[in-house]
This record gives structure tokens, sequence and C-alpha cells, in this order.
């Protein structure tokens, strides 16, 4: 495990993977895959959805930061 600041910064750039360093593998991957389905949907739909991956990158970053 790392420190919960390093894994939030890791979830804020790649969401989930914060989780799986702190040892949530299973939580970790499933928010991979809907940050992965974010992106996709956000090149296909509009900035609306980018919103929502902001928000949801956010999100991954506290989550593995308040597993530390």
């Amino acid at each position: 495990m790392v420190s919960p600041i390093v894994a939030a910064i890791i979830s804020l750039f790649l969401p989930g993977i914060g989780q799986v360093v702190q040892g949530e593998t299973q939580k970790g991957i499933i928010m991979f895959v809907i940050a992965l389905v974010l992106a996709v949907l956000t090149s296909m739909v509009s900035s609306m959805v980018s919103f929502i991956s902001l928000i949801f990158a956010i999100y991954a970053a506290y989550d593995a930061y308040k597993m530390g």
C-alpha cells in the first residue's frame, strides 16, 4: 500500500488505479472500466460527459485517499 495522497493523485489521473494500489483490486477495476466508458462517451457525445468524467475522477481520487 502507498500513502493516501499518492493513491489519490494516481486515481485523479487514472481513476481506479489508486484503489488497486491500496489493495481494493475489484473496486479499482470496476472504477477503471467506468472511466474508460466515460472517456469513450466523451469522444462521441459532448462536453457534459467530459464534466461527468472529471467528477468521477475526483470521486475516485477521494475514495483512494479515504482508504489509506
